[in-house]
């Protein structure tokens, strides 16, 4: 079979693991939408798009900045962070799949591989710039309101520690040539390694030296570049704030609909523990688990535990289906559009 094929085969199968695992959530989801106000919940189809677009205008505007890539329309740039989306949803690994996806899709306008890695570092990077800025309000909003105890605080304090020490990380890493090619040669030592043990010694090498240190290097340089030109961060962070405002507004939305009023503080406080922890659960989509690290963390915050899962689950789910649906019609596309010429 063609790489086409093969690809849609396995996007296939992902797609109905995810079904899989998220079968319970779906009944669940269907059995609520007896009560909720289905006029109020179609906000979520404008709420999405612009969690897409702002998503999107994260890594574009960096780029725009650095003059590697053209005007692209808006329903481009939200359908190409939607494909983004739909991969690290069927591709479970971290945001890599996503990063690998987009540097693949960003290279059919002209983008080296390293300057569009270095877009999605970047994304990452004001992502958690702008958790850290609106968490920070959050705490602050709800200890005003009397409502803090000491769970709120901890889980707040370890999220945010957690994504301050993924920034530093990545600083110490691309700050010197040296480190960043040492990483390179342990990944290639690696990732060749790994490969030869799966294939039983058939395929020798994937990565090989000479294109893995341009590729750092070209990201190294891009990191110096930004600590003299820190203006360029600036528009990527705005994005940020949008696009988490909006992500978190997608749940206000849902609990609307249900009737209930919400404080969004504590939602934007359980969003951040469930997209942190997002990143080490294995099931697609983080199926189950970001459900229920944010209903448990509502419950610690006062609202009641059938509340809590019926507004994340509903919204869950019907952007879990928006996703998988519009995302997989989008992928498609693109695999055959670009894919022939590979």
């Amino acid at each position: 079979m063609s790489f086409r094929a093969w690809m849609s085969v396995i996007t296939l199968v992902f797609i109905a693991v995810i079904i899989f695992f998220s079968r319970h959530e779906l009944l669940h989801a269907w059995n609520l939408l007896e009560t909720v106000n289905i006029w109020i919940l179609f906000l979520l189809v404008p709420g999405q798009i612009l969690v897409y677009y702002a998503g999107g205008e994260m890594i574009f505007s960096y780029l725009r900045a650095k003059k590697s890539i053209e005007k692209v329309s808006a329903p481009e740039l939200a359908r190409m962070s939607l494909e983004m989306n739909f991969v690290n949803h069927i591709l479970p690994s971290g945001g890599v799949s996503g990063i690998s996806y987009m540097t693949w899709r960003l290279g059919k306008y002209g983008v080296t591989a390293g300057r569009a890695t270095m877009s999605q570092v970047v994304r990452f990077a004001v992502q958690f710039a702008a958790l850290i800025v609106l968490i920070a309000l959050s705490v602050i909003v709800i200890t005003i309101d009397g409502n803090i105890n000491r769970w709120m605080i901890l889980m707040s304090s370890i999220l945010v520690s957690g994504m301050v020490f993924a920034i530093l990380g990545a600083i110490y890493l691309l700050g010197s040539p040296k480190r960043i090619q040492a990483f390179g040669n342990w990944l290639v030592r690696f990732v060749n390694g790994f490969v030869r043990k799966i294939t039983f010694g058939k395929k020798r090498k994937v990565l090989h030296h000479g294109k893995v240190d341009t590729f750092f290097s070209e990201m190294h340089r891009d990191y110096i570049a930004l600590k003299h030109e820190k203006g360029i961060l600036l528009r990527p962070f705005l994005w940020a704030i949008v696009f988490t405002i909006a992500d978190v507004a997608l749940f206000m939305i849902t609990f609307w609909a249900l009737g209930v009023p919400v404080n969004p503080a504590p939602i934007l406080i359980a969003y951040g523990v469930a997209a942190l922890a997002g990143f080490f659960v294995v099931t697609p989509g983080g199926a189950g688990a970001y459900e229920a690290i944010m209903v448990a963390f509502l419950s610690v915050a006062g609202l009641s535990q059938g509340t809590a899962i019926a507004g994340i689950v509903l919204t869950r789910v019907i952007l879990l289906l928006g996703t998988i649906i519009l995302g997989y019609v989008f992928y498609q596309h693109a695999l055959l559009k670009y894919g022939k010429h590979e």
